[in-house]
């Protein structure tokens, strides 16, 4: 039977909240004369899970729903209003990268410090030291008083100590994506050797395809409480429901993960009833421009279940959707979207002239309904899409309307290659 690292059984952790600061003083001074001067807020609620010794479990929610707290929680940070919580092994942690380092001190002194507080002899540190100086990379500023230090290198050495102290638990809050692309790179490839080496590895992330790919169960948490929990897949999809809102979280213990067909079809065709109005939050500060001969009047992205989301699996079907509303005479119009990088790098696009599509021309209060489909081959990222309708006015281009970075896409990927493209290539070995 395996062996049980962490457990946590029905923790609740409550705050109280104040509408000004001296309502905290009057409350604490015995002032309030029967008052209620404060409310609860349940930071968690009534949370319950096991992690077995070996398995790398996913933490994930929206901003707030508690997965921070909880980390916290079972590494000592913080204590628990109601239930208790029992680890198995020595636990190193990446909170907030650096919590714990005293900025006055140098790199050296801080890595003493901090494996000295995870439980290690000033002997186990000298024994870890020079892995620790390699992986962080930081050359001479290690003798140096961290307050001196770049964001850079002091994410590189809060990284390197955490992670070569060798710990039995590690958990991690969202610190996999920091640091340049190298690091990174580095990070990962340590990663991976803590899971084959059987550690128990706890991860909170934002990057559902970190989620998807090193998991092997995932925590779902909304304001405080823990939804459900499952197969890494099964829970991201579950997560991006709860995103725009499509999760029924008044009947979620009813709800089978695996659905019929008919059921995707049923909602799929629910959705279609108001399809210009996305699921998703939509940029609040869009930059607009044209000559408003025609105008955007929606738009939508939908995933492969026809759902509207801006979170898509790499290597599924996807559809972009616009409904243009002309103002005046447009002869052949052209419908175009834009995906570019968070720089504002183009990434790739394409519009209904490069697709020889046919369009015909448009008179005033006319509405052209447009959707591109496709499969997701970028690498998993952020990207943002924006959208337009242009056309020749005479022999001159013009741009009717646009709406630069309309929207966000979360590609979510198991398997990235090399640049924003994946050609899906088929490796063969050939035998001698």
């Amino acid at each position: 039977m395996q062996e049980t690292a962490i457990k946590v059984e029905n923790i609740t952790k409550i705050y109280k909240l104040y509408n000004r600061p001296r309502d905290r003083f009057m409350e604490s001074m015995g002032l309030a004369r029967g008052k209620a001067l404060s409310r609860d807020h349940y930071a968690l609620r009534d949370v319950s899970f096991e992690v077995k010794k070996g398995e790398t479990i996913g933490i994930i929610g929206t901003n707030g729903s508690g997965k921070s707290t909880l980390l916290k929680i079972i590494t000592g940070v913080l204590n628990p209003s109601q239930g208790r919580m029992d680890v198995n092994g020595r636990i190193s942690a990446l909170l907030e990268l650096g919590a714990g380092f005293n900025m006055e001190y140098t790199g050296i002194e801080n890595i003493y410090l901090n494996g000295t507080m995870i439980g290690f002899s000033e002997e186990e540190i000298d024994e870890k030291l020079q892995d620790i100086l390699d992986f962080a990379d930081i050359g001479d500023f290690v003798n140096q008083p961290v307050k001196t230090y770049s964001s850079g290198m002091f994410v590189r050495l809060a990284f390197a100590v955490a992670i070569n102290i060798d710990p039995e638990i590690l958990i991690v809050d969202e610190a996999l994506s920091v640091g340049d692309v190298f690091f990174q790179s580095k990070c990962y490839r340590k990663f991976e050797e803590f899971k084959q080496m059987g550690k128990t590895i706890l991860l909170v992330s934002h990057d559902l395809s970190s989620i998807s790919k090193y998991c092997d169960r995932v925590i779902l948490l909304n304001k405080g409480e823990k939804l459900s929990e499952g197969e890494p897949n099964k829970m991201v999809d579950l997560f991006k429901k709860l995103l725009v809102n499509q999760l029924d979280l008044d009947s979620l213990e009813a709800i089978k993960i695996e659905k019929e067909d008919t059921d995707q079809t049923a909602e799929a065709s629910e959705e279609k009833q108001d399809m210009w109005k996305p699921a998703f939050q939509v940029n609040p500060d869009i930059n607009e421009y044209g000559d408003r001969k025609a105008e955007i009047v929606g738009f939508n992205v939908l995933d492969e279940h026809a759902r509207s989301s801006n979170t898509l699996e790499k290597g599924t079907k996807c559809t972009i959707q616009m409904r243009v509303l002309f103002h005046e005479k447009v002869d052949d119009p052209i419908y175009a979207f834009t995906i570019t990088d968070i720089k504002g790098t183009d990434i790739t696009g394409t519009n209904s002239l490069f697709e020889r599509a046919a369009t015909r021309s448009k008179n005033p209060g006319e509405i052209q309904e447009i959707s591109f489909t496709q499969n997701m081959d970028m690498q998993g990222g952020e990207y943002m899409l924006s959208l337009g309708c242009t056309g020749y006015d005479g022999v001159d281009f013009a741009v009717h309307h646009r709406l630069y970075e309309a929207c966000n896409l979360t590609i979510i990927s198991t398997k990235n290659t090399v640049g924003f493209y994946d050609m899906n290539s088929e490796v063969t070995l050939l035998s001698d």
